[in-house]
């Protein structure tokens, strides 16, 4: 049985845990020929986005809700989550090396996204929505945080057309694993930075674009 442990020792080697859906028994590592990656400097905000997160109409929280957010990105129709990983995501959390950030409206969950944390590596797991848009405001709050914590990888896995049209690229398994070694010896805090004013992150994203455009 995959230990808390053993994930992290696969984490720090560049493979992840996946099982082939919710009722699956058993889990596989896998180690992509591409790996997906978000450049922290690269988040696109469009139009749309950008009002939303002027709106301010939400809540932004760390670690409040970390099952809930777990289960909510397991809730889809096909997934990779099974029982035993939202076990050993529930052990990394009570350790500090699991992370949800959460979009709260109402008081409801809007959005949220989780990932481990392991030196200066961020492995983003999966993000949902609940109400239009909560997967993108909490991506771009979880990008500020990393910067701002002293984070330079953020892994995304794989690279989807969702995550492509807000700034993430692909790179060779070669090139990952090189950033992957140079991040492991870095030392970042997920719970450390404050949470900005929307208008304060949309202009820091907006002035990074800028700087690397």
């Amino acid at each position: 049985m995959l230990t808390a442990e053993l994930m992290l020792s696969g984490y720090a080697h560049g493979i992840f845990p996946m099982a082939e859906g919710r009722d699956a028994n058993l889990l596989h590592w896998v180690d992509p020929k591409l790996r997906g990656i978000f450049p922290l400097d690269n988040f696109h905000i469009s139009r749309s986005l950008r009002r939303q997160i002027l709106a301010g109409n939400y809540t932004i929280r760390t670690d409040t809700a970390f099952r809930a957010v777990v289960e909510a990105c397991a809730g889809r129709a096909e997934t990779w989550i099974n029982a035993e990983l939202l076990g050993l995501y529930d052990t990394l959390h009570a350790a500090g090396f699991a992370h949800s950030l959460e979009v709260w409206e109402n008081g409801e969950l809007a959005g949220g996204v989780f990932g481990i944390a392991l030196g200066g590596a961020f492995f983003g797991e999966s993000m949902f929505s609940a109400r239009t848009g909560g997967s993108k405001i909490a991506l771009a709050y979880l990008i500020d945080r990393l910067r701002r914590a002293g984070f330079v990888l953020f892994d995304t896995q794989f690279l989807t057309p969702h995550l492509a049209s807000l700034g993430a690229i692909e790179i060779s398994r070669a090139d990952y694993r090189r950033r992957l070694a140079s991040a492991l010896e870095l030392s970042a805090e997920f719970r450390g930075p404050e949470t900005p004013q929307p208008s304060e992150l949309v202009a820091g994203m907006r002035q990074r674009m800028t700087q690397t455009s």
